[in-house]
């Protein structure tokens, strides 16, 4: 099947073949009928995508922010390494879709095989997409109207922040896509409607179903024209759907406003507020997010989780269903707002084109291929000849940002062939495997499963499915590499210990440990050994803040920051102590009124069996200025200091000052290479099956001590 991505470094957008998704439980697979190009939105895109470099930093003024910290913490070149590759990560493009239901996830309510559906997929043949971002189309809704569906419903949504009531003076700013669609929404509603634009013929559109116009420009005064429109009591509502960096809509919005109107920003504009103008009418101004609530909460969004219809009436979905409604009753007519419909294959033109002609409003994408042409669940790459000889074969499990950004291009300079790469969607996998010159790239895990002449197998997927590949990959008989954390339970890190005792041929199995294999840890370690007694350790993770909704937090997927992240740490002090961990005691910050997560502000103190012990601090609750991580080691009046991967000291060590440069260098070329390395030449796993067993056990008895 095909899929249209763009490059956000160069702007560039082509079709890709990508292997059919994969079905998952919550979701929908679905065969694309039509899909409309939202021109307003993904000219925007297009757009930034061929700015330079210096205009894309203009653009994302916190992004910028983050840059600069990450390079007082990371250094430069490494920053600079991080935004080439996360600017040359195509991204798909399209977001309303309309197409056929070809397969029905487990768990999913109130959808079959076969029902005509409208969604929030891309610009793809077939997209995977979650029953809450989906509805049903009604009989009367041709496959093109229902294709406006999810654009009307980001108008509904800024309509319902609004509240409109019947007779009410309201203006839309801006009859681009959604603004018209808004026109129409208000209308239903039995408001009374002015347009404003600059565009004569879209206002044209919106008179014709009813509203009034204002034409702007050549010296006419919006504000005059909006309270004229209201009899000089002042609107009741302004709703803006223009694009514009200037602060001006908002401004005239609310002097045109009587007092206590309301504002509601559906569109961009920019947000200079003048206190006064909106102080003496005690005016009302909010932001509309989206096409409704759910809007962005994995729970509602990927978990399914809806909220109770009593409490929350309208939902994103049931505002698709509320739109779909309006077209079926004829109160919502998209007719004259087809711009253009084209061949599916022609989309890459149609979006290079979309700054030369300003009066698109919609453009359609009619994909006419069959459904049992979109059938294939993996897609064969050309083999460089140069890999062939190879006796190292490696399939990869997963191409999230880690795998893609990170872990891959350091597999690509090792000597192992690279196999199938296998992903849940099939784009990334089919990206990933275009660039890094995969055999192939697909969606069934049969691929590696069933393929003898794979002998590895590398796991970069979300933590709670780590322990059961690995544990099926071990079964097969493959050697298997696992981005940490190994398990996110007992039960899971159980299964995988058993998968391993029982497997044939001794195979490898080994954590992306990477931190053990950073030159400069490399040498704090040999330093160390030189050193024969007991060492103290003080490790502090400066992990910084993320949302609680974020899926590491989660754990029930992601496990927690703990299990998921501080198990590096532990794995590193045991490297540098080398040997057992004897005890474990772990602490939270306790519960209080100021921080929703406490876990993620912990410290873990280890026992070792030499005497040596350690205490890793984890922290989210610190400064970005400060290094992210620091690791001192304590040993007979001597002191060794590593700050962020980057510069080790020494304090009255024996023969040592400092090393270090401006890069940062974290190990994973060297983690990775190290473990093909074994697998070619037969030698003993870089990180001994005991120590990684040892460790998952001592993260899980931290993790627990926490919860208690």
């Amino acid at each position: 099947m095909k899929q249209i991505i763009q490059n956000l470094g160069s702007g560039e957008t082509r079709l890709i073949e990508t292997p059919r998704p994969a079905s998952n439980s919550g979701s929908l697979i679905i065969d694309t009928r039509c899909s409309l190009i939202s021109v307003g939105t993904e000219r925007m895109l297009v757009d930034f995508g061929k700015s330079s470099m210096l205009s894309k930093a203009r653009q994302q003024p916190d992004k910028v922010k983050q840059v600069l910290n990450k390079v007082k913490t990371d250094g430069l070149a490494t920053t600079v390494d991080a935004v080439r590759s996360k600017l040359a990560q195509p991204i798909p493009l399209g977001y309303s879709n309309v197409g056929v239901v070809g397969n029905v996830g487990k768990g999913v309510n109130g959808f079959r095989v076969g029902d005509r559906v409208l969604s929030n997929g891309s610009h793809a043949e077939t997209v995977r997409v979650s029953q809450n971002l989906c509805a049903k189309i009604p009989d009367n809704v041709s496959n093109d109207t229902a294709a406006f569906t999810v654009v009307a419903s980001i108008g509904l949504q800024g309509v319902r922040l609004v509240g409109p009531t019947i007779g009410e003076n309201i203006v839309v700013m801006g009859t681009g896509l959604i603004g018209l669609l808004t026109v129409q929404i208000l209308l239903a509603n039995g408001c009374r409607v002015l347009a404003m634009d600059y565009d004569a013929e879209k206002l044209a559109l919106a008179q014709q179903w009813g509203a009034e116009i204002c034409v702007l420009g050549d010296g006419i005064d919006s504000v005059a024209a909006g309270m004229a429109f209201s009899g000089g009591q002042g609107v009741d509502a302004v709703l803006i759907t223009a694009s514009t960096k200037s602060s001006d809509p908002v401004s005239h919005a609310a002097k045109m406003s009587r007092k206590r109107g309301r504002i509601v920003l559906v569109g961009v504009t920019g947000l200079e507020l003048t206190r006064d103008d909106f102080y003496e009418k005690e005016l009302s101004f909010q932001v509309s997010c989206s096409y409704g609530p759910g809007r962005y909460d994995p729970l509602y969004e990927d978990a399914n989780q809806d909220y109770p219809y009593g409490f929350v009436r309208w939902t994103e979905q049931r505002n698709f269903e509320a739109v779909l409604q309006l077209m079926s009753e004829g109160k919502i007519d998209v007719s004259q707002m087809i711009s253009k419909s084209l061949a599916f294959d022609e989309a890459p033109d149609a979006f290079q084109s979309l700054n030369e002609d300003k009066s698109l409003l919609g453009v359609l994408l009619q994909y006419g291929s069959k459904d049992e042409n979109r059938q294939a669940t993996s897609i064969s790459k050309t083999m460089p000849s140069a890999q062939a000889a190879s006796a190292v074969k490696v399939a990869v499990v997963g191409a999230g940002n880690y795998a893609s950004r990170v872990l891959i291009p350091a597999l690509k300079k090792t000597s192992a062939t690279l196999g199938p790469i296998i992903t849940s969607q099939g784009l990334s996998g089919a990206i990933v495997a275009e660039k890094f010159e995969f055999e192939a790239a697909g969606t069934d895990l049969g691929d590696i499963v069933n393929d003898e002449s794979v002998n590895s197998a590398i796991i970069v997927t979300q933590h709670n499915s780590h322990a059961p590949l690995a544990a099926q990959m071990l079964e097969a008989g493959k050697h298997v590499f696992v981005e940490k954390p190994l398990a996110i339970n007992r039960h899971q890190l159980d299964v995988v210990e058993q998968a391993y005792q029982k497997a044939e041929n001794s195979p490898h199995i080994m954590v992306g440990f990477n931190r053990r294999f950073a030159p400069l840890i490399v040498k704090m370690k040999e330093l160390a050994d030189k050193n024969t007694g007991p060492k103290s350790l003080i490790m502090t993770m400066n992990a910084g803040a993320i949302p609680a909704n974020t899926w590491i937090q989660d754990s029930e997927r992601g496990g927690g920051r703990i299990i998921g992240e501080a198990c590096h740490f532990i794995d590193l002090m045991r490297f540098l102590v080398g040997h057992k961990v004897t005890e474990v005691k772990a602490q939270r910050m306790g519960d209080n009124d100021y921080e929703d997560i406490v876990e993620d502000k912990a410290m873990i103190l280890l026992r070792f069996a030499d005497g040596s012990h350690g205490v890793i601090h984890y922290l989210a609750n610190g400064a970005a200025s400060f290094p992210k991580e620091r690791i001192e080691l304590f040993a007979s009046g001597g002191i060794l200091q590593l700050d962020n991967f980057k510069s080790l000291r020494g304090f009255d060590w024996p023969g040592f000052k400092k090393m270090g440069g401006i890069k940062q260098d974290k190990g994973q070329s060297a983690c990775i290479a190290a473990f093909c390395e074994a697998l070619a030449t037969g030698k003993q796993c870089p990180i001994p099956p005991d120590e990684i067993f040892e460790v998952a056990h001592v993260t899980l008895d931290a993790a627990e001590q926490l919860e208690s």
